[in-house]
This record gives structure tokens, C-alpha cells and sequence, in this order.
């Protein structure tokens, strides 16, 4: 074929078939050992030495973990005192509770016993026998007539008149064997004698009895009543701890006389005398209870005045004294009206 049948704008590599782009491609990607070595199904390409590509940093690793926010500061550690505190708040309460049950039921116990005797409950105070031929004076039963906040003092007043009234009645055997080795203390045994049964019942009267209805009715005028029997029956007991002779009282000045005359009636006496002492400090340290209970109730000496008086104005006795006393006042004013004038 002449060259003038061939095309002058076709590309001469054309017509040969090793010039196709991909055979030139694969030849030039093909291994340094040949073909034998060659594997197309590899995607790895032999770079120039020249042109390597250049490595490329690898992306860190994401974490996979969930996000947790992180506090700036931890929280402060309870301290030992603040567990000590919170312990005691709730022993606190829960005593509290305890009080309050105590106190529902301890109502309602007094309400119940109220409604079964009524107006009609028996005195039951001194426990006599039945076939005695006097009966019981008073009423007395602290826990269904005191509050509960109050039957502890109540109690620790009654104790303390019983002390009182063993005291008295030592005291008489305690002046008897002073008699018996001192022929000449026959006074100091009769007054003791006397104290013991005078200030026996006229203590309970007196003081004691006005402390029982002030706590059991909350009543100011009582109150007042046993504050100033109560400071005589505390100056009645020093004298009794000083013991002057002639006074019938083992004291510790006739302790120490007693003494002189006979050592086990000394002894005795020395023993009474220190019960006097002990009762004397009871009697001042219970005063002082009583007298900061009586500030927390509200009490005060002008409700002890309208106590007073209204308790005078509502009394049957005084009442029918004062109508007597008006009627025979009007009898004598119209006598006097109608008499005829001389």
C-alpha cells in the first residue's frame, strides 16, 4: 500500500497494539523479576524512587468510650463531727417522739381512769387498813393526776417528805438515848417527841400538798402558798442540822455534848446529825427545782391574786358567811330606820 493511502493525522503508534495505554501500564508497574513474579490482583505499585509519594499522617484513633463530664472539684468528705452531729439531731427526734407517745398515752390513761371513778373516786391516802377506824384524808396518785413532764419532781418532793418524816423519828430514839445516859435531856425527848408529831402531818399540809394541786392544775396562788412554807421549813431544818441543845434535836452541837457523855450515843447522834445535813441540802436543791419549773409555767403573782379571790368569792363557807353577815346588817339598819325617835 503506497504511503499516500495512509492517514497524515492519524497517530502512528495506532495501529500497533503494545502502545494501548493499558498494556504500557502494566508493563511499567510489572515487578524487576519478570512476569513470573507478577500478580495482577495486588494493588501495590512500585514508586520511583524519586517521585515516592510522601506519607501521609495516620488520623488518630477516635475514643470510643461515652463522654463523662468530670467535676472541677470533689465534693468535700463528711467530717466526723458532722456524722456526729446528724446522729444526735436524730436521737434528738426520735426522743422526742418517744415523749409525745408517752405523753398520748399517759392522756389517755388519765382519761380513762377520770371517766371510771368520775366525781366518786375514793381518798386513798395514808393507806390505812379497812377495819381502822379512821380513813384515808387525800387523794393521791401522782401519775394519773400530775403531768408526765412534772411526775419525776413530784415524786423526787415525795420522797423527800418521807426522808423527812424518818428523820424526825430517828431523831426521837436518837434524843431518848441521850436521855438514858444524861438524866437531864428529858426536855430535849419530849420536844423531839413533839417535832415528830407536829411537823409530820403539818408538813405534808402545809407544803407538800399545795406543791401536788400547783403541778396538778397549774395553780399560781398554790404555788406561792408552798414557796413560803416551804423557805420556814428550810430554816426549821438548819436550826435541826445545828442541833441546840435543849431544842430536841441531835444536831452537831449535841452530837459532839452527846458525845462527851457516852461514845456509842455519840455515835448515834453524830449518824442523825448527818441526816439532818443531807436533808437540808435536798430540801435547798429541790427548792430550786421547783422554782424553775414554776418559771416555765407561766405563773405570776397577780394570777395568784385573782386565784385567791376568786377562790374566797366562790368558797360555800365564805359565801354563807357573807350573806349572814349582810342580812343581819340590813336587819340592823331598818331597826334602826323605824325606831321611833324620843
Amino acid at each position: 500500500m503506497s504511503d499516500f493511502d495512509s492517514n497524515p493525522f492519524a497517530d502512528p503508534d495506532f495501529s500497533n497494539p503494545f502502545q494501548d495505554p493499558s498494556v504500557t501500564q502494566v508493563t511499567r508497574s510489572a515487578p524487576p523479576g519478570g512476569l513470573e513474579e507478577y500478580n495482577p490482583f495486588t494493588d501495590a505499585r512500585t514508586a520511583d524512587p524519586g517521585n515516592a509519594p510522601k506519607a501521609t499522617p495516620t488520623p488518630p484513633q477516635q475514643n470510643t468510650q461515652p463522654a463523662i463530664m468530670k467535676p472541677t472539684e470533689e465534693p468535700p468528705a463528711y467530717s466526723q463531727q458532722q456524722t456526729q452531729d446528724q446522729a444526735r439531731a436524730q436521737a434528738e427526734l426520735l426522743r422526742r417522739q418517744e415523749e409525745l407517745e408517752k405523753k398520748a398515752a399517759e392522756l389517755d390513761r388519765r382519761e380513762r381512769e377520770l371517766q371510771s371513778h368520775g366525781a366518786g373516786r375514793k381518798n386513798n391516802w395514808p393507806p390505812l387498813p379497812e377495819k381502822f377506824p379512821a380513813g384515808p384524808c387525800f387523794y393521791h396518785d401522782i401519775a394519773v393526776d400530775i403531768p408526765v413532764e412534772f411526775q419525776k419532781t413530784v415524786k423526787i418532793m415525795y420522797n423527800l417528805w418521807m426522808f423527812h418524816a424518818g428523820t424526825l423519828f430517828v431523831n426521837m430514839f436518837g434524843c431518848l438515848a441521850w436521855f438514858c445516859v444524861d438524866a437531864t435531856r428529858g426536855v430535849d425527848f419530849g420536844l423531839a417527841l413533839l417535832w415528830f408529831l407536829l411537823f409530820t402531818p403539818c408538813s405534808f399540809v402545809c407544803w407538800y400538798r399545795p406543791l401536788y394541786g400547783a403541778f396538778r392544775s397549774d395553780s399560781s396562788f398554790r404555788f406561792f402558798v408552798f414557796f413560803f412554807v416551804y423557805i420556814c421549813q428550810f430554816g426549821v431544818h438548819v436550826l435541826q442540822t445545828i442541833g441546840i441543845a435543849g431544842w430536841g434535836t441531835c444536831g452537831w452541837i449535841a452530837a459532839l455534848t452527846g458525845l462527851n457523855a457516852s461514845i456509842p450515843v455519840g455515835i448515834i447522834m453524830l449518824l442523825i446529825s448527818a441526816l439532818f445535813t443531807a436533808l437540808s441540802v435536798g430540801s435547798l436543791v429541790m427548792f430550786k427545782k421547783v422554782h424553775a419549773l414554776y418559771r416555765t409555767t407561766g405563773a405570776s403573782f397577780e394570777k395568784a391574786q385573782q386565784e385567791f379571790a376568786t377562790g374566797v368569792m366562790s368558797n360555800k363557807t365564805v359565801q354563807t358567811a357573807a350573806a349572814n353577815a349582810a342580812a343581819n346588817a340590813a336587819t340592823n339598819a331598818a331597826r334602826g330606820a323605824f325606831k321611833p325617835q324620843p
